[in-house]
């Protein structure tokens, strides 16, 4: 089996906090994999490494077998990137927002607008497809950001939480276009802190946390018989820390042990 993506050693610092530690993330190629971790684990920082976002301080990324820094058109050829806090040129209509995305790929002008009226209707925006994007909701936004990324048909698809914010429609129909994505042998890597997700989408997991992949391989090898949650927990150290107690003072029965008795409030001895 070919790896779509491999990284080793990959490092990321700001002054003196190092946000990736020497990441070795290895993905199959025609995976649906997720990365997933608590918040700061680095899921966004290695993400944006690995698609050229960000230059890391050290390690190495390839994709497709292209290394992403010394054959960066190459790369950028292969992918396509849905990133956290999709920022869309607001003032176009979303088909001229994919007819342009289409045409800087270099994707001739009638087969970028073949192209974009098969993916509006696909992410049922045909409706809104000549509607300005700033009037686009969260979900919509999320569609056309997809659709974009989808437009020059990439073999490796990165998504930054796609689901974030998106509602139970808009998320149906982004798991059936995904699905059919990694069903055609492409690849799909997206990051998620939602297990269940996950759990329910993907074949291949990394697991991530402070900086580091402390787990990862076939989703049923990393979950070893449990729940994604579950294992999750226990690789983070999330069971440790829930056990730990402490908040005693809160809830209702905490309010009775305090509330004053009838007797202390009269003065009562």
């Amino acid at each position: 089996m070919t790896d779509a993506v491999r990284t080793h050693g990959l490092v990321k610092r700001y002054g003196q906090q190092v946000a990736v530690a020497g990441v070795d993330l290895v993905v199959p190629a025609g995976s649906f994999a997720g990365l997933v971790g608590p918040n700061g684990a680095g899921k966004t920082t290695t993400l944006s490494m690995i698609t050229g976002l960000l230059r890391p301080d050290g390690g190495t990324a390839e994709v497709d077998g292209f290394h992403v820094w010394r054959d960066p058109v190459e790369v950028k050829a292969r992918i396509g990137v849905l990133p956290e806090g999709l920022r869309l040129f607001e003032r176009l209509s979303g088909r001229e927002l994919l007819v342009y995305a289409g045409r800087l790929r270099g994707i001739p002008k009638a087969e970028v607008e073949r192209r974009a009226s098969e993916l509006l209707a696909v992410m049922d925006l045909t409706g809104a497809a000549d509607k300005l994007v700033v009037d686009y909701s969260t979900g919509m936004r999320k569609k056309i950001g997809l659709a974009a990324a989808l437009l020059h048909n990439p073999s490796v698809l990165f998504l930054d939480e796609p689901f974030e914010g998106v509602d139970p429609v808009s998320a149906n129909t982004l798991t059936e276009v995904l699905r059919g994505f990694t069903a055609s042998g492409s690849t799909v890597i997206f990051s998620s802190h939602v297990m269940d997700l996950v759990e329910r989408l993907c074949d291949w997991v990394s697991v991530m946390n402070q900086g580091h992949i402390v787990a990862q391989g076939p989703l049923e090898q990393v979950r070893g018989g449990r729940s994604l949650n579950q294992a999750f927990l226990e690789l983070v150290g999330g069971t440790a820390h829930a056990r730990g107690g402490g908040l005693a003072w809160l809830g209702a029965k905490a309010r009775d042990l305090q509330r004053p008795t009838r007797a202390r409030d009269e003065g009562t001895p």
